[in-house]
């Protein structure tokens, strides 16, 4: 799939979820929390296949020479995974008020993913920046 097509994928999907949080928001609609998480859901979903689809490919082809490959695939599926856990925390929070979740057990697989993914964004950017100088 072109780099185009998957922008546009990801700002629909994005796009349809934040409709329905306003929707939500203003009680426009009474639905349940988990249901207007649904397009943040299939778009997890849709990118851990391919990501697995992607890893599996690599090693039955036997292009996966370097190690780095499979543990970027890992850590890619590993990130998917703290973000699908903190969106069923946050529907399990505001859904039922009466299970009283402290704000830090809700938070912290998104404090976990946070910090790795700055550092990884930051690794990326100097291993990419490093051979051309703009300046």
């Amino acid at each position: 799939m072109a780099i185009l097509h998957r922008a546009l994928f990801t700002w629909f999907i994005f796009l349809v979820f934040l409709i329905l949080l306003c929707l939500r928001l203003e009680s426009r609609t009474h639905w349940n929390w988990f249901i207007v998480f649904i397009p943040m859901w299939v778009y997890d979903s849709i990118l851990l296949i391919y990501v697995l689809f992607h890893m599996i490919s690599h090693c039955r082809n036997g292009i996966e020479r370097f190690r780095g490959t499979i543990n970027k695939n890992v850590w890619y599926i590993a990130a998917i995974g703290l973000k699908m856990a903190a969106q069923i925390i946050i529907c399990i929070k505001l859904e039922y008020t009466r299970v009283n979740l402290p704000i830090y057990v809700v938070m912290t697989p998104i404090w976990m993913l946070l910090p790795v993914l700055c550092v990884e964004v930051f690794m990326h950017l100097i291993k990419h920046s490093s051979g051309s100088s703009r300046y």
